[in-house]
Order: C-alpha cells, then structure tokens, then sequence
C-alpha cells in the first residue's frame, strides 16, 4: 500500500535543518529531542534535520546493556558513548549522514501505531536515495531482528529499514513520547562498515564471525552506487539534498530553510543545553541497564 500523503490543498511547511557543522554525541542527541518536545508543545513546525558527529561517537539503544561496549577500546580510539532515546542496537556514527525528523504525535503523518510513520518516512527515505541512482528497497513489515542478533544495529535489517540488493544501507529508531514523534537513522557514506564490530565487548572470534557477516549484510552508500569514497556524490550535502527532495515529493511538504544562525530557536538551544548535562552527558544516564 502506499504512504498516505498529505491532503492539503497548499503544501504543508516544514522546517529544514542542514548542519555542515558537526556536533558531539549529546549535543546530536540533546538537540534531537529538544526539537521534538518543542514541536510538541506547538513552538516548532514539524522538522528534518541532517547532521553530522565530531568525535565520532558509538550510541547505544535505550535499553541496551553499556556493558556490551568495550569501553577501553571505545577510548583508545577517540570515540564517545552516548546512550540514544530511542530503542536499537549500538551504531558507530562516522563517516554518515544522519536525519531526524519530529513532529507532533498529532500531526496526520506521524498518527497511527509506530509502524505506520515508520512507513511514510521509510517511503520517503527510499524515494530520496533513489534521487541518488541508488536502487533502494524497503523491508517488508514482517520482518523483526529477533532475540538472538548481535549488539550491532547494522547486522540485519527490520520492519521498513532499507537495504540495497540484500544489504542493509540505512537503519532507524523511533521514539513516541511526551506528545511527539521522534525518528533517526544513520545512512553509512564511506568507508569500512565492520569498524563497529571493534569496539564490542565479544570474544576475538565472535568479534570475527560478526565482522564478516557485517560485511555480507550491510554496505555504504558509496559501495551501494560503486563509486569511490572520494566521488562528489558522496558529499554530505549533495545527500541531504537529495533525500530533502525524497520527503517534499513523497509527503507533499515544503521546507524553510532558517538563516544559518537561526536555525535553532533559542528555547530549544536552552533546552538542549540542560539535556546534555542532566541527560546525554551524564554517566548515569549513559550507563543505566
């Protein structure tokens, strides 16, 4: 069935956001929800973002054990550890572009069960990737990661993640809480999509057997569209731009862009601020089982 689009006569506005700028892990994270709160509340438009991590960072699912990190591995190699809202497996963000999108739980795209905005937003997804010529495919609904998968989030694909040939390119989360959607995903660029399994707290075997499923099953863009990691079709810009493209045509919205220094509303800046010192930064939060 195809996604409900949306019935206005006028196309909806939407706000875009596109950060050429990294940020850190609970900056990322923090920024995330303080958007999704604000678009509950009615201060925000419904909004996509495209960013970007500096360090690179591991995020964990809401409810994974912390203790499936090799922590001291983590450390030597720069990364930082940040424990998502959202539920999954661990994610080693570098090298990617990644969006969200929230809105009020209210708003006509986001009703319905999870599944259901997971569905728009995956349609939208795929028709953005194949601006890019990839030839990109969506799971069918059926599809769950079961009990026995790995702590890698890019092992399998579930339910709508999306997969090119029989490789997982780009997985999500959502979260519905406090009146408001919230939805991120991670679209590997470049490089080499078993780094992961390095920093996982697996026997060296196990660690062996996970990387060369990973590489069975999971790819990056550039892999996906067999070129090399140097190609301009790989800029993250270019990206963003073109699965912008894939939600204004698949959902019928259009998007402000804020001037650059405004993108933000000084509400949600303030708000993000005090999640990353109670929240996304803290150890408390970051280590909870």
């Amino acid at each position: 069935m195809p996604a409900e689009k949306s019935t206005n006569k006028q196309p909806e506005k939407w706000r875009l956001i596109i950060e050429e700028t990294s940020r850190s892990g609970p900056s990322n994270m923090a920024i995330d929800q303080a958007i999704a709160e604000a678009c509950a509340a009615g201060d925000s438009p419904p909004t996509l973002r495209f960013y970007q991590w500096n360090p690179p960072a591991i995020t964990i699912g809401r409810h994974q054990d912390a203790a499936k990190i090799d922590h001291d591995r983590t450390a030597e190699l720069g990364y930082e550890i940040v424990r998502r809202s959202t539920g999954g497996r661990a994610i080693l963000h570098i090298d990617e572009l990644t969006y969200s999108v929230a809105a009020s739980k209210e708003h006509p795209l986001m009703q319905g069960g999870v599944m259901d905005s997971y569905l728009r937003i995956s349609n939208a997804l795929v028709a953005g990737l194949r601006n890019l010529n990839v030839a990109a495919e969506k799971a069918e609904a059926d599809v769950r990661a079961g009990k026995d998968i790995s702590a890698a989030c890019f092992e399998v694909p579930s339910a709508y993640e999306i997969s090119v040939g029989q490789r997982k390119l780009l997985g999500s989360a959502q979260s519905r809480r406090a009146g408001y959607v919230l939805q991120h995903g991670t679209l590997p660029l470049t490089g080499d999509i078993k780094r992961l399994v390095s920093i996982l707290a697996l026997p060296t075997a196990e660690k062996d057997a996970l990387a060369e499923q990973l590489a069975d099953r999971a790819c990056t863009l550039a892999y996906a569209l067999q070129v090399d990691d140097e190609s301009p079709q790989l800029h993250f810009g270019v990206v963003a731009t073109a699965i912008r493209d894939g939600f204004r045509d698949e959902l019928g919205v259009e998007f402000k862009v804020p001037p650059h220094h405004k993108q933000l509303m000084p509400d949600e800046l303030r708000r993000a601020a005090v999640l990353i010192r109670e929240k996304y930064a803290n150890e408390e939060w970051t280590n909870v089982r």
